[in-house]
């Protein structure tokens, strides 16, 4: 491994420590007993799955409580503005442009982030331990406010500066990888809770050891389809290939099984999860049967989960997958996919063969979703574990493997180039 690489390693690492760090710098004012207590009684729906992406960082209410999720929000929303609005989808692909659209992200991530803090920190006054303590520790809630979002804006921005630093210093995308640290640092915990289960008796070694059995499948399962892709092979003109002989021309065009990548699965849990968040604080018996009917761990819940992973699967790959740029960019090069006419012909073809793929990829996004909990209810035992979480942490390692292996290729040309000259 050659020293650039090493440093890049080196400084990825630093980064990502002192994300953790962070993470147990709390905000001036709270109990964080009253807190953790809070968390720990709403691990099943979306407070839980949220401290789950935070890292923990959510139920210690630290300065980066929000976590990255602002700046995704941000990003997402831009997304669907640049799908919607040519201006702004002209500004994103045009590079003299992409600083003014990730400057726009910024200050949305800004807006997002001063609107979430205030709202925790306005729904943190009802909040009562044991003994009817409070999670707020200072008297004037104004005082209270002005520091939640001071300090919680301050953690969010220096997230997002981390994120970009590991992309342009390190290895890999930086928010991603952020969001990974955050869900692997909560794995030795979750091993150490399932021995003590096993010593104590309550849950049996055979049951443990399924478990883990599952987990391994379930990731063999997700690194085959993730590398799965349809090659649409390409053939150029024999003037173009004279041309661009000593140039690497696009001989096919990839096609990921799973366009959507782990979007789906977080907005659908995200979207059922929160009704009952909201819904489970009331008294009221109609409110109340509502709340169990969508209950995370009931079967309608999951069938909803499902349904729901499939529409923003198709969703989502709709935005991210955009057929006609690439049959223009092929027809400007000189290339046509043999038996399809150039132009519209190759864009309907390429939607055509994207929206088989998506079917089956959603198909696998719902059952990768779903799937732990089905074989734990049958179990009997609760799965630490969820296939969304180990969705991200496959996706990400697989990435940050490819940028890795991409450096190291890239070294080795170079050192080729030098020794050639």
């Amino acid at each position: 491994m050659n020293r650039a690489l090493t440093n890049k390693i080196l400084i990825t690492l630093a980064f990502l420590f002192a994300y953790r760090v962070l993470a147990y710098i709390p905000v001036p004012g709270v109990n964080a007993d009253v807190i953790a207590d809070f968390f720990n009684h709403n691990q099943n729906n979306a407070l839980g799955l949220f401290n789950v992406f935070s890292g923990g960082a959510a139920q210690r209410f630290s300065i980066i409580s929000l976590g990255i999720m602002p700046y995704i929000t941000a990003s997402i929303i831009m997304e669907l503005f640049a799908a919607t609005f040519p201006s702004i989808g002209k500004m994103k692909k045009e590079r003299d442009s992409m600083q003014k659209y990730m400057q726009i992200i910024r200050y949305a991530t800004i807006l997002i982030t001063l609107a979430q803090s205030i709202g925790v920190a306005i729904g943190l006054q009802s909040l009562h331990g044991k003994g009817g303590s409070s999670a707020i520790m200072i008297e004037n809630l104004n005082m209270f406010i002005a520091l939640c979002a001071i300090s919680m804006l301050a953690g969010t921005m220096l997230l997002m500066w981390l994120g970009e630093q590991i992309t342009q210093r390190g290895i890999g995308n930086g928010i991603s990888l952020i969001i990974f640290a955050g869900i692997v640092s909560g794995i030795p915990r979750a091993i150490s809770g399932t021995i003590g289960q096993v010593n104590s008796g309550e849950m049996n070694f055979l049951t443990a050891f399924a478990i883990f059995v599952l987990i391994l499948i379930t990731i063999g399962a997700i690194i085959y389809v993730e590398l799965g892709e349809r090659r649409i092979p390409i053939s150029y003109s024999r003037k173009v290939v004279m041309q661009n002989q000593n140039k690497r021309i696009m001989n096919y065009i990839p096609i990921k099984i799973n366009l959507s990548g782990v979007i789906p699965p977080i907005f659908a849990s995200a979207i059922l999860m929160f009704p009952t968040t909201i819904l489970q604080t009331s008294t009221n018996p109609y409110i109340q049967a509502v709340n169990d009917f969508l209950n995370p761990n009931g079967y309608v819940f999951h069938i909803l989960t499902f349904i729901f992973v499939i529409f923003f699967a198709y969703f989502y790959a709709s935005i991210a997958f955009n057929a006609k740029d690439i049959a223009d960019n092929l027809k400007k090069q000189g290339g046509f996919i043999p038996g399809i006419r150039p132009g519209e012909g190759t864009s309907n073809y390429l939607n055509e063969v994207a929206s088989r793929l998506t079917l089956s990829g959603s198909i696998y996004l719902g059952i990768i979703a779903t799937l732990p909990w089905v074989l734990v209810k049958f179990m009997g035992v609760p799965f630490q574990f969820g296939g969304t979480s180990v969705l991200i942490v496959v996706q990400v390692a697989l990435d940050t493997m490819r940028k890795i292996e991409a450096q190291i290729y890239m070294s080795k040309y170079q050192t080729l180039s030098a020794v050639g000259l």
